[in-house]
């Protein structure tokens, strides 16, 4: 079918469709799951960029100190680049950490700094040119607006963020470097104004930030902010892309499509919106199955919620 011009066709993918906008759209993969025909399936034709789920999560990558593990990581990355897809690594520095045994016994600042450099240096270096964009650290603040209590909170302070972001950028610098975080949806909060403040002060002091990731984990179809969009422009509006790192929204049919409708567009309005991952490929692979949050159902048939974002791209045409 040859194309027209700015108009995708009923046949194109989520990923397709989004790349005419200038976007990605993604999905969060589980390295098991790839050798499931149906779950490969969905995700070869709709989405152009992957996230390892938790294979890059430090108890994955780092589980005794110096010993690095990165196969199953690795699958992640060779399917996706072999499928042509660009590649986001989550979990750099996360809460995950503050989880590893040999992490929880760093007695000092100088021995939690020498960690701290040697994990991202060691992961960031082992895929540099091949992970496209890191969420360096996530998760530092609590809803209050304050620095998370965790390992290198306590050792170095809320320093250790822009120690991770520094040396992040010296293992490979032309990756895209984020900051990542749930509940900063809705610019009005505390700890969305806490982490609004941090790439502020980034951006004007030079410290290495290209991206703020909004995780939008949302329990239902009610819960997306009334200043959604609001927020995504804001942040924007400081010099960093934005982009939808892990969402899914609890709920099914019409509410549901329209939810993801609305997420969609909120990104597609603001042009520094780089694009969107969902948490996951069908209902049964996500981290909360109960609240069939995503696009595809658990026998991998399109829901609703796959033709509200499809809409939203400009692709009118249902396809079953």
């Amino acid at each position: 079918m040859t194309a027209v011009p700015g108009v995708a066709s009923a046949a194109t993918g989520l990923g397709d469709a989004a790349a005419t906008r200038g976007r990605y759209f993604g999905a969060a993969v589980q390295p098991a799951k790839l050798t499931d025909t149906a779950y490969t399936r969905i995700l070869d034709q709709e989405f152009n960029s992957v996230t390892p789920e938790n294979a890059l999560e430090w108890d994955a990558v780092e589980p005794a100190r110096n010993q690095f593990v990165f196969t199953v990581a690795d699958r992640v990355v060779d399917y996706a680049r072999s499928q042509g897809a660009s590649v986001r690594g989550r979990g750099l520095v996360s809460p995950n950490a503050n989880t590893v045994a040999w992490v929880t016994r760093l007695g000092t600042a100088d021995d939690a700094r020498a960690a701290l450099h040697s994990h991202v240096t060691a992961t960031v270096s082992h895929f540099r040119g091949q992970v496209r964009t890191w969420d360096v650290v996530s998760e530092a603040f609590a809803d209050n607006g304050a620095v998370r209590q965790s390992v290198f909170a306590n050792r170095l302070g809320p320093a250790y963020i822009e120690e991770a972001f520094r040396v992040a950028r010296a293992a490979d610098p032309a990756a895209r470097l984020c900051y990542n975080d749930f509940n900063i949806e809705d610019i009005n909060l505390a700890k969305t104004q806490a982490v609004y403040n941090l790439i502020r002060d980034f951006k004007t002091r030079g410290v290495p930030i290209d991206c703020v990731g909004l995780e939008s984990h949302f329990i239902g179809t009610t819960a997306i902010p009334a200043a959604y969009q609001q927020t995504i422009s804001a942040f924007a509006a400081l010099g960093v892309d934005v982009e939808i790192t892990e969402l899914d929204i609890g709920g099914s049919g019409t509410a549901q499509a329209e939810a993801y409708r609305r997420v969609v567009s909120a990104c597609l309005a603001v042009p520094r919106c780089a694009g969107i991952t969902v948490w996951g490929v069908r209902d049964s692979d996500s981290w909360r199955a109960g609240l069939t949050p995503l696009l595809f159902d658990s026998a991998g048939a399109r829901k609703p919620a796959y033709h509200g974002a499809r809409s939203a791209l400009g692709l009118c045409t249902p396809i079953g």
